[in-house]
């Protein structure tokens, strides 16, 4: 079993920490909360041979479920898309 060590935070990071909590009780220095609403649950629906390759995925994977491995396979695949997009976005911003 493999065993990871927590490795201390950087001093930008102690910075950031410092700063926040600093500043935690003061209203003024927050913005605005913001409000979401959860999304409803969706359906999707693949073909059969994609679910049969995700299956052997998820088997190779030792996933508890297809459901729970496809899920997490698309919440990275969302979250990269995210930061590729932000990162364009940035680079295009005179």
């Amino acid at each position: 079993m493999k065993t990871f060590e927590k490795k201390p935070p950087s001093p930008r990071q102690e910075s950031i920490d410092r700063r926040v909590i600093s500043q935690a009780e003061d209203d003024s220095a927050w913005e605005a909360p913001v409000r979401v609403k959860r999304a409803k649950p969706t359906s999707l629906s693949i073909s059969g041979d994609l679910a049969a390759r995700a299956g052997f995925l998820a088997r190779l994977h030792r996933s508890t479920s297809l459901e729970s491995w496809v899920e997490r396979v698309l919440r990275e695949r969302v979250e990269l898309e995210e930061s590729a997009f932000s990162e364009a976005k940035k680079s295009l911003t005179p």
